[in-house]
């Protein structure tokens, strides 16, 4: 089974789609496919679907949510020359819950993470090519938001939390590794969009600025600091962390030439206001 969740959902088996287009279903099997190869209790995916207060005929509607994947699997299977009758080897019942067994397919998280994992090891060696590289692959794989058009309960949004907070560190390290590479024209671009996208992030606002200062843009460079100081205070209450404070004021006292591409690196904590 080839699993993709890093965008639109889409669960193939046999090469066959059979990612349901009803709300529920598709929800239950997006739960299911984050957590291949392992069980998922019956109690969470209930919880999933319904909330805490889930209707009284919850159990027996999740069994029909679970007839209908069943029904999509074994189809695939058929057309595909497999045994249809091997589909409760595929969603499997355990005690206590559900298990979407992935075989030998392919899911495009795994390869996320082993692409990133491998960048983020190329940045640690300072193999700075290797990293860009590798993450620019990882990123690749991502074709908009995680588990787009699926409606999330309290699992599966959590889940989505979490993989879009990984697709950023990754979009971080890459442009820091095409930082320390000299390439902060490229950038500018690119770091104009997430910087308007993402206003209070201060990693992605301390490459901006370093990237600004390098290309010989160092008003600009302030004037991006003093916009996200004005959104921290006013949305947050808070100030700048110490390391971004610390890249603003070696723009204040240095040419375009003299901010290292590092020095955007490790926003620290924020410091409240006075």
């Amino acid at each position: 089974m080839d699993i993709d969740v890093l965008g639109t959902l889409a669960v193939r088996e046999q090469g066959i789609c059979v990612t349901p287009t009803a709300p529920k279903p598709r929800q239950l099997l997006a739960l299911l496919a984050l957590q291949a190869d392992r069980a998922v209790p019956v109690d969470m995916l209930i919880e999933e679907l319904w909330g805490a207060e889930p209707p009284r005929s919850a159990r027996p509607t999740l069994q029909t949510y679970v007839l209908h994947l069943r029904e999509l699997i074994g189809g695939a299977l058929e057309r595909g020359g497999a045994d249809r009758g091997s589909v409760r080897d595929v969603l499997v019942t355990v005690p206590g819950g559900y298990l979407l067994r992935r075989g030998e397919g392919t899911t495009d998280l795994l390869e996320f993470e082993r692409l990133a994992g491998e960048g983020y090891r190329a940045m640690d060696a300072e193999d700075f090519p290797a990293a860009a590289g590798r993450l620019r692959e990882a990123l690749a794989l991502w074709r908009g938001s995680a588990l787009a058009g699926v409606h999330a309960g309290p699992h599966l949004a959590a889940q989505i939390k979490r993989l879009e907070e990984n697709r950023l560190c990754a979009l971080d390290q890459r442009i820091d590794a095409e930082l320390r590479l000299g390439r902060h024209r490229e950038l500018l671009a690119e770091l104009t969009v997430l910087v308007g996208r993402y206003p209070d992030h201060e990693r992605l606002c301390g490459q901006y600025m370093t990237a600004l200062c390098r290309s010989g843009r160092r008003s600009e460079a302030l004037s991006a600091y003093q916009r996200l100081r004005t959104t921290l205070v006013r949305t947050l209450g808070l100030e700048p962390s110490a390391a971004l404070r610390k890249l603003q004021r070696s723009i204040l006292l240095s040419g375009p030439q003299g901010v290292p591409a590092a020095a955007a690196s490790g926003a620290g904590r924020l410091a409240p206001v006075g």
